[in-house]
């Protein structure tokens, strides 16, 4: 019976015993997979609540607000705020109050030009759109600049309305190197936020220390004029006037007056008792006629030609709105002022300012132009 060779059946028992153990390792691998790999919708619930974490963050109007652990998408709540945060975190904007000119995106950065445009809470106008920062998809809105009478009321029913977290930081030009030191802490940006605070303080010391070297009676007597006619002035102890009171005789000392951008009106028989030695004009003003003007001919500062005009890129240097321009300011001014007490010129400053905040590299080319009718003349 050769050829062939017959093998012997398992015993079914045996049979059925295999069966069980392949069934159970394959339910284990499947398991294991399933561990290791979760579908998008258990991927998705893992991730949420990283997302929806938050802390709480005090700002300057003693206010203890939840905020976002991460914070990636802001709405300015008005100008003062725009222009700091522009400096401070321009990606992380999703709208800005007003629309920037071509002269101010040219140095800001044109991409910023195109986000909405959502108004201010506050202010004169007060035109914040409420639905536009809806639509934004901000996390959260930013406040800055004085704080008023009111604030920590306004703020609350503004956080209410908008139903997302809304924070106020100060911003003083004596200490506006706090301020930039407390968003650094609520954007998880303090590496940013330290080098604009570093520099914002160097420049304010240094400042007050070359001004704590000029007697008052030596300081110059500086009437800062603006309006169609010239005629309005920024006015001693406003909060517009700061820069011009640090280091100044601001001559415009009217007592207490608003805080407005526009300034006080004032008559020419007013101007000629004051008569000062320099005057500052706001751009748009009447700089380029001031010199054939009747009215203004008989001032000693128009007739020494000791008459400037302030740069106003990509803001105002000293005010309207003001804010971290300031910083740009108190160190342009007194150069203008007390050459001879700087070593360094006014480019090297200027060009150090627009790196600085702003990332740009400004030429000796376009300071000539930015500040034509605000350096020292021969």
């Amino acid at each position: 019976m050769g050829g062939t060779t017959k093998t012997k059946k398992a015993p079914w028992t045996a049979r059925l015993l295999i069966a069980c153990v392949l069934c159970l390792g394959l339910a284990f691998i499947a398991s294991g997979c399933a561990q290791q790999a979760p579908s998008a919708d258990e991927g998705a619930k893992q991730d949420q609540p990283a997302q929806n974490e938050t802390r709480t963050f005090t700002d300057s109007a003693g206010r203890t607000v939840e905020v976002p652990a991460q914070i990636d998408r802001i709405a300015p709540a008005g100008h003062t705020a725009t222009q700091v945060l522009l400096t401070m975190a321009p990606d992380k904007l999703v709208s800005i109050s007003t629309e920037l000119t071509a002269d101010q995106a040219k140095y800001l950065g044109a991409d910023y030009a195109n986000l909405p445009v959502t108004g201010a809470a506050f202010g004169a106008k007060g035109d914040l759109n409420k639905e536009a920062v809806a639509a934004s998809g901000a996390q959260i809105l930013i406040d800055t600049g004085e704080l008023k009478d009111g604030i920590k009321e306004d703020l609350d029913t503004l956080q209410q309305q908008l139903g997302i977290p809304v924070v106020v930081i100060e911003t003083k030009m004596s200490d506006y190197g706090k301020a930039y030191e407390m968003l650094g802490e609520l954007l998880g940006m303090q590496n940013r936020g330290k080098e604009l605070s570093d520099y914002c303080k160097a420049a304010y010391d240094e400042t007050v220390s070359v001004m704590s070297t000029i007697p008052e009676s030596d300081r110059v007597n500086v009437a800062y004029l603006l309006g169609g006619k010239g005629t309005n002035t920024i006015a001693k102890n406003s909060y517009q006037g700061q820069v011009v009171d640090l280091v100044a005789n601001n001559v415009a000392d009217l007592g207490k007056v608003s805080g407005s951008g526009a300034g006080v009106e004032i008559s020419m028989e007013q101007l000629a008792l004051w008569d000062p030695q320099l005057i500052l004009f706001a751009g748009g003003s009447i700089y380029d006629s001031v010199g054939s003007d009747a009215a203004f001919a008989e001032l000693t500062a128009v007739k020494n030609g000791s008459y400037y005009e302030v740069p106003s890129t990509p803001w105002n240097w000293l005010n309207n709105p003001p804010t971290v321009n300031q910083v740009l300011g108190m160190q342009w001014l007194p150069r203008l002022l007390y050459p001879d007490k700087y070593d360094n010129d006014l480019h090297e400053t200027v060009s150090g300012y627009f790196k600085t905040f702003y990332g740009y590299d400004l030429s000796k080319a376009e300071f000539d132009q930015i500040a034509a009718h605000a350096q020292p003349k021969a």
